[in-house]
């Protein structure tokens, strides 16, 4: 299935903004825009389009940040190949914890994600090698392919928009291929795709694979962008976050968590110095969001102009 000419349009749109955002706008915050926007899409594929709603993301997000983070540091791996430790990493996580999750459906298979995640996060707090509290720091940028160094933010600024951009490419043609139609029918009808002779849990583990993947090549590339991974990235909040960026910006749409990781990062951003208050604020975006705009915010646009977003 061809991508249409609006979904075009917005693409490009988008790489124009990105290619000039960091000469407006501080280079390392649009980096973490990038990064939780990748996170939120590859979410949004697993709960908008497979129908599952996971409560642990962040064990993948997480974890691919502590794989990457000790690639790059102890390993001295270049910052492509790190990235694609941690993306393995969790994409191997994924399937493991995956293979066991979806023999349960509902809420039983939300908790049950949300449990293996814990369990990652209290792994993360006790092994050696993450560094327990401290997390892994000073995680060096190094040289991309041995030659380019990634120091410079604007360099590593580059990078970070290829592989965003890659990675959401890459969720569009999953969503658009017979793959992500049965998909959806198995979201709209379980039963039913059953009935028409799908493997319906084969698909389930596909799905929460490439979901558990995408978010950890997020999750990998801000490790390096921070020189940083911390329980923070594996702790259930973050699981939270995500699925807070995905129903804001809407859910079950291509370019809806876009939007929404864009609005939860500015918001923490531009209103950290009110401490504790930013979770109440997003708090109130939320209900307001859900109560006025239950689509989420593409989700209203896409009713209003009749073409899906």
């Amino acid at each position: 299935m061809g991508m249409s000419g609006l979904h075009k349009s917005i693409f490009a749109a988008l790489l124009v903004a990105g290619l000039v955002a960091p000469f407006v706008l501080y280079p390392v915050f649009v980096m973490k825009v990038l990064c939780f926007a990748l996170f939120a899409c590859a979410f949004n594929l697993l709960l908008g389009f497979g129908g599952l709603l996971s409560f642990g993301h962040a064990a993948y997000f997480g974890g691919a940040a502590y794989a990457s983070a000790h690639a790059a540091k102890v390993w001295g791996l270049t910052p492509e190949l790190a990235i694609l430790t941690g993306t393995l990493g969790a994409a191997l996580l994924g399937a493991a914890i995956g293979t066991l999750a979806i023999r349960r459906q509902g809420i039983y298979f939300a908790m049950v994600t949300l449990a293996f995640a814990q369990m990652v996060f209290f792994f993360s707090v006790q092994a050696p090698f993450t560094g327990g509290e401290d997390g892994i720091q000073s995680v060096p940028r190094g040289l991309l392919f041995g030659f380019i160094d990634m120091r410079p933010d604007l360099n590593l600024y580059f990078l970070v928009l290829g592989v965003v951009f890659l990675g959401l490419l890459a969720i569009y043609r999953i969503i658009h291929s017979p793959f992500g139609q049965v998909l959806k029918g198995i979201r709209d009808n379980e039963a039913r795709m059953t009935s028409l002779g799908y493997r319906v849990n084969r698909y389930k583990l596909a799905v929460f694979t490439l979901s558990a993947g995408l978010s950890g090549l997020a999750g990998a590339t801000k490790a390096i962008v921070f020189q940083l991974a911390s329980l923070t990235d594996v702790y259930w909040t973050m699981s939270g976050e995500v699925v807070l960026m995905t129903l804001l910006g809407g859910m079950g749409t291509v370019f809806g968590p876009i939007v929404g990781a864009t609005v939860i990062v500015s918001l923490q951003n531009y209103l950290a110095t009110f401490g504790d208050w930013v979770t109440i604020v997003q708090g109130v975006i939320f209900v307001v969001a859900v109560l006025l705009f239950r689509e989420g915010i593409v989700g209203v646009i896409a009713k209003l102009i009749r073409k899906p977003l």
